[in-house]
């Protein structure tokens, strides 16, 4: 009997020391999530050090009114229970990695998938739903800027190796530069890591993006199944509603595309002008009539990810605003979605002599470009 009554408890003091433990844990990381401010002339930018997320950046429109143009939440603490990966750093591979598995140097990967068979976003718990370290913080002055650094395990979500992440947010002259870089420490893996902010120049509570105008870099993008994992071809942005070579109203071609309620696709980059020394190219244009505001995307990334919010639903964001699907767009330079299963794609596998670097520097204006004039 008391063979028996003993493991018993000790089973149930080690699962109470478990859960009281895990508790403990989660209030201590909550206690720790802040907000962190970045001021640079007329520009505001604000991040949580909870999955290094950009929370919101204020600037003024044409009038100089000052407005917040990133959709996301009130408190940084709410960004631990969001679903649609506001403003987030996504990795350790950001998109979609078909079957949730991948070969590299002869070994099967098995990750946990997160939607349907598929690992999305770095798998359930990915770099979006941890707690980042500030290695520097620099709140005002010439260049403000805040680095956060996160250290992920060998077998994280499935990946293998060891890996030292940093992202840095960077404020200059009417631009924010994220520099996003990784190490291996001791294996190959993959790493495609992304910046998830949800913008809308009209400010983030002005509703629709429909009638902002777009200009994407890329004359072909990566066609994709049913459960938008790529083919492995490459298609012409011709004759389809994926084109905006030209600049182009949202909301003239969206509800063509029925399968995906909108646009959530690739683009293949042009080998275009290089827009300084760093080696980056111009991926998008964006320009909100209404506002006048205008953004500027320069990226060294090979792709682009253009998403209209297709899946944001009844959101409660900030001030209460309800959030719904078009409410926004993403443009997340990145490596081509599920890169790691197919040859011809750019490569993401990054080792110890080969580090990681993206780049995005996004330059702001109210400033008509030549070719938005007609609009």
């Amino acid at each position: 009997m008391t063979k028996i009554f003993m493991p018993l408890c000790l089973l149930f003091l080690a699962f109470s020391g478990f859960v009281n433990g895990s508790m403990n844990k989660k209030e201590k990381n909550h206690d720790d999530i802040k907000l962190f401010e970045l001021k640079k002339g007329d520009l505001t930018l604000k991040v949580t050090n909870w999955g290094a997320t950009l929370v919101s950046l204020v600037l003024p429109d044409k009038n100089g009114n000052l407005g917040d143009i990133v959709l996301g939440y009130d408190t940084p603490k709410a960004y631990t229970n969001d679903t649609s990966y506001f403003g987030a750093t996504v990795g350790r591979v950001a998109n979609r990695i078909g079957g949730a598995q991948f070969t590299l140097n002869g070994v099967r990967y098995k990750l946990i998938a997160n939607e349907g068979n598929n690992t999305l976003h770095g798998g359930p718990r990915g770099f979006s739903d941890v707690l980042w370290k500030v290695e520097k913080y620099v709140r005002e002055g010439d260049q403000p800027l805040i680095k956060f650094g996160y250290h992920s395990f060998d077998g994280e979500e499935g990946f293998p190796g060891d890996l030292k992440v940093t992202v840095s947010y960077i404020l200059r002259k009417n631009s924010l530069t994220i520099i996003m870089q990784a190490k291996a420490l001791n294996k190959p893996t993959p790493v495609n890591l992304v910046n998830h902010a949800y913008w809308n120049l009209g400010n983030h509570n002005s509703g629709n993006i429909l009638d902002e105008v777009v200009q994407i870099f890329g004359s072909k993008f990566t066609p994709f199944d049913n459960n938008l994992i790529p083919t492995g071809k490459f298609s012409s942005v011709k004759g389809t509603p994926n084109d905006f070579l030209k600049p182009q109203i949202v909301g003239a071609r969206i509800n063509q595309l029925q399968k995906t309620n909108g646009y959530n696709v690739n683009y293949v980059l042009n080998k275009g002008k290089l827009e300084n020394k760093e080696g980056l190219k111009v991926a998008a244009i964006v320009m909100d009539k209404k506002s006048g505001r205008v953004m500027k995307l320069s990226t060294n990334a090979p792709g682009l990810q253009f998403y209209s919010a297709n899946f944001v639903k009844n959101d409660k964001g900030k001030g209460g605003f309800v959030y719904q699907p078009r409410s926004a767009l993403c443009l997340e330079s990145q490596a081509f979605p599920d890169s790691v299963n197919h040859p011809n794609f750019p490569s993401t596998i990054v080792t110890k002599e080969k580090p990681y670097k993206h780049v995005m520097l996004l330059k702001f204006s109210t400033k008509v470009p030549h070719a938005f004039s007609q609009f």
